[in-house]
């Protein structure tokens, strides 16, 4: 059980910070960051795949699912995938990504034999795969309880979930951008489960859509409880929503400004949570490098290749080459450092 924290920033504090002086707010956010980590920036070696972008769910915010906006549909198989893991790991990656869309004709087992096939053959590497959405959406189509799908996936090597499918946790914001999807509550009792069963998780916020300053303090509020109880959450990942080739029509994207500003306020409200990404996925390099001096510790991976955000005009596509990404940390004052997938230092460069 985690202790709860004496003096914390409760809800309106945390609203308020929003009007704070955007320098203010960076340095706030940075004492916090450098009492954590010091001058310390994280990433890892990570190669993320995307098996399938058949779904069964329709997300207004998805460029990726295949639908009238996107109508290749695909399907990898287990030795496409295989193909790409023995060369990723001749590369030196130490973890790969495995998140798809809800694909209701491949079977329960084409998920989970994936993993197994990767752990027999490469114990060393880490997987992170199946988001709680997706572990909702097999639970609801193939009949099994969360229970029942988390024990599959630890029989199976899954070594820990990513954060994906948390989106913004209020109810009606998610009824229009994810009817249908799995609820705010379900997303927690799963990650709840999971922490429970001695496993990580992350956990992501998707901000700059239709949301509202409230609602992502509320959400930030709701992880920090579950971070209480559990202590299960290795990283907060405050997503920027994608304007591109999606059904929500948002004209701008979200300021520079507005970003900055969430970082520092997750920074100081998550005080139970370890680590803050700036997730240049979604973000851009250049505005993850920014956000470094604004709370944030980690900066994600190399990637390799990346095609759920990349499909909503994120430059993601490709990845980040090795030496250009710790030159980069470098270049902004930083120390890269290189990690695990659960935060132990593998190399400082």
């Amino acid at each position: 059980m985690v202790r709860k924290k004496m003096d914390r920033i409760d809800f309106d504090t945390a609203l308020k910070l929003y009007d704070e002086d955007l320098f203010i707010l960076g340095e706030m956010a940075d004492k916090k960051r450098k009492e954590l980590h010091g001058n310390k920036t994280y990433f890892n070696i990570n190669r993320h795949i995307n098996p399938t972008n058949i779904c069964a769910d329709v997300c207004k915010f998805c460029a990726y699912a295949a639908n009238r906006k996107n109508p290749n549909p695909y399907t990898m198989t287990h030795e496409e995938i295989m193909e790409i893991v023995d060369k990723i790991v001749e590369d030196g990656v130490k973890e790969v990504h495995i998140v798809s869309a809800h694909n209701p004709d491949t079977g329960i087992e084409w998920y989970l034999d994936i993993f197994r096939k990767i752990k027999d053959k490469y114990p060393q590497l880490h997987v992170k795969a199946l988001t709680a959405a997706e572990v909702d959406f097999l639970s609801r189509h193939y009949g099994k309880t969360y229970d029942e799908i988390l024990d599959m996936m630890v029989e199976a090597g899954v070594d820990s979930m990513p954060g994906g499918g948390a989106e913004i946790f209020d109810e009606k914001v998610r009824d229009y951008i994810c009817k249908g999807k799995v609820t705010s509550d379900q997303w927690i009792e799963i990650h709840k489960k999971w922490h429970e069963r001695g496993k990580k998780s992350n956990v992501t916020m998707l901000f700059g859509h239709v949301e509202n300053r409230e609602h992502r303090i509320d959400h930030m509020m709701r992880i920090r409880e579950l971070q209480d109880q559990t202590g299960g959450f290795n990283c907060f990942i405050p997503l920027v929503y994608q304007t591109e080739n999606n059904y929500l029509k948002i004209e701008h994207p979200i300021t520079a400004d507005e970003v900055l500003r969430t970082m520092a306020i997750s920074r100081l409200v998550l005080d139970n949570v370890p680590n803050l990404k700036a997730y240049w996925v979604t973000s851009t390099v250049n505005l993850a490098l920014v956000a470094q001096e604004f709370g944030a510790n980690d900066l994600d991976g190399t990637i390799q290749k990346e095609s759920i955000n990349s499909a909503a005009g994120a430059k993601s596509a490709n990845g980040i080459e090795l030496d250009d990404f710790v030159g980069l940390i470098k270049d902004s004052g930083f120390t890269p450092v290189e990690r695990d997938s659960i935060y132990n230092e593998i190399k400082v460069w």
